[in-house]
């Protein structure tokens, strides 16, 4: 069994390198994960390849397997799908999900791994921390059946809640993205779509997720009487700035934000583990391999970061497959 692997790191800002790495042997309650997929959350991890993240976020913006700080020398990522080659024998052999950076083995605690269902293909699974996300933001938002609702911002994010709120009995959904190019996702994941200047308004529900000042502004003018805004954006240190004249008080408005790091207190009986295993039960519907938008192989990732930073490569959420013999 081979005892190194090789792992994606940030060496400078704007710059990748694949570096081998020593890897020990499992011990007591540990596990040994072969590589099979890992994915690449487009705005944050491009983010930090780009060395952004402010000053005053880095501890917030650490990943549970980091290595290294930001802005660089760093390894970073938190989407991988792998095979246990070694550990506990109800592990072994078990496709799981881990939020451990881009490499092609590692060496993790059992509990950190999440079994992946029978009926979740490896490669959909690299979904599942962006599913998770939205499963919180859902039980944050709690929508209603018959609810009218938007979905403001068309990125991993929003694509993901917008697919789950397809499930749900009676909603009326709309994606709302500056992009028209994401008309064609929003009819594979089964909802409506808009560019800003035509979404239909009088919505009980805005979920935001598109990170920008007008996104934000937009989401408020097209609620309802007494509707919410769930704000799902991570803006770092930006300031942003809200139209909280006009009609916002006498129309009885509300912001309310939704984190991912923390259960909704309404659902606070449930575990992070609880939240992780309904998102990989829900990600037994194909209709989520529309998020997938791009996929290479481990040992090009040096080159395409810069185009996934630079927007050359558009893309969703971008897999990254590992050779068999890793």
């Amino acid at each position: 069994m081979k005892r190194s692997a090789r792992a994606f790191w940030v060496a400078a800002p704007g710059v990748g390198e694949i570096r081998d790495t020593p890897l020990a042997a499992p011990g007591e309650g540990e596990v040994l994960v072969r590589a099979l997929y890992s994915g690449v959350s487009r705005g944050t991890e491009t983010l930090v390849f780009r060395g952004g993240v402010p000053d005053n976020q880095r501890s917030v913006m650490r990943a549970p397997f980091q290595e290294g700080d930001f802005p660089a020398p760093v390894k970073y990522g938190y989407l991988s799908v792998g095979v246990v080659e070694e550990g506990p024998a109800a592990l072994v052999g078990r496709t799981v999900f881990c939020l451990y950076p881009h490499q092609t083995r590692y060496v993790v605690p059992a509990d950190a791994v999440t079994v992946v269902p029978d009926a979740v293909p490896a490669a959909r699974a690299v979904l599942a921390g962006t599913v998770e996300t939205a499963v919180n933001a859902l039980w944050d938002a709690a929508p209603l059946v018959g609810d009218r609702i938007a979905v403001v911002g068309g990125g991993m994010v929003g694509c993901s809640v917008a697919a789950l709120l397809a499930r749900f009995p009676g909603v009326r959904t709309q994606l709302v993205d500056a992009d028209p190019s994401r008309a064609k996702t929003a009819e594979a994941l089964g909802v409506d779509f808009a560019l800003p200047g035509d979404a239909r308004g009088e919505c009980d529900l805005v979920v935001h997720a598109s990170a920008t000042e007008q996104g934000l502004a937009r989401s408020l003018e097209l609620l309802a009487a007494e509707g919410t805004v769930v704000e799902l954006s991570w803006y770092g240190d930006r300031r942003v700035s809200l139209p909280l004249g006009e009609a916002f008080h006498s129309r009885r408005l509300t912001v309310r934000s939704s984190q991912v790091g923390t259960v909704s207190p309404a659902r606070s009986r449930r575990s992070y583990a609880d939240r992780l295993a309904l998102a990989l039960d829900l990600l037994a519907d194909p209709a989520l391999d529309a998020l997938v938008t791009g996929e290479s192989a481990f040992e090009d990732l040096p080159a395409v970061l810069p185009g996934l930073a630079s927007g050359e490569i558009p893309a969703l959420c971008h897999r990254v497959r590992y050779p068999s013999d890793a």
